[in-house]
């Protein structure tokens, strides 16, 4: 595993490119966000997928998450009418995970096998949003909870120790917390809290 040691305001340009050329060729990657860990792969790598997927022991109806710079990305991946719109511009960037219904450009295998689902989120933390703007592309995305464990892993030694051969690079920002985003489905009306993690439920009007 590659240990990048990131600052978490000012990450590094040059160890962030290195990140997403890892990224584009078929790695997977630990990196902080603006609620806890998660694990990365390229949104067209399915091995990689499956790596993840393995990680996690996920099954075929685990959601993962697009990780988007910007409302207009998540418009590209997710069908958004005007209500979800409002909805999404008053949480983003944030600790939030939004299920939403999946375009035709959204590869099946993201996809909820029953619902056709995606989930989609838009952090605000300077290392995925350097990473997303290198890229120009989304990010998929699983959050960094090992099976049995009842906490995502937040301490770099940790991750590397745990996770040595079966990552190919921790970006390494510090500690950004153990607690997950908040998980609103924008599938049905009116939204459905699924998780109620680090984003505050104001905006929903609960």
């Amino acid at each position: 595993m590659l240990r990048l040691e990131l600052h978490p305001l000012n990450p590094q340009l040059r160890l962030i490119r290195q990140a997403v050329e890892l990224l584009r060729t078929g790695g997977v990657i630990a990196y902080p966000t603006d609620s806890c860990y998660a694990l990365g792969c390229h949104i067209g790598d399915k091995e990689a997928l499956e790596r993840i997927r393995r990680i996690r022991e996920a099954d075929r109806h685990h959601h993962f998450t697009l990780v988007c710079r910007d409302l207009t990305e998540i418009a590209r991946y997710a069908k958004v009418d005007t209500r979800q719109f409002r909805m999404l511009k008053a949480c983003t960037p944030g600790p939030y995970t939004f299920i939403m219904e999946a375009t035709r450009e959204t590869p099946r295998r993201l996809q909820h096998e029953k619902r056709r689902t995606i989930g989609i989120r838009v952090p605000d933390h300077e290392v995925p949003r350097l990473m997303l703007a290198e890229l120009g592309e989304p990010i998929m995305s699983s959050t960094l909870m090992l099976p049995g464990d009842d906490q995502p892993l937040n301490d770099g030694a940790e991750i590397e120790a745990r996770l040595a051969n079966r990552v190919d690079a921790l970006l390494d920002g510090g500690s950004c917390g153990l607690e997950p985003t908040t998980v609103v489905d924008l599938a049905t009306w009116p939204p459905v809290v699924l998780r109620q993690g680090r984003g505050s439920l104001a905006p929903f009007g609960l």
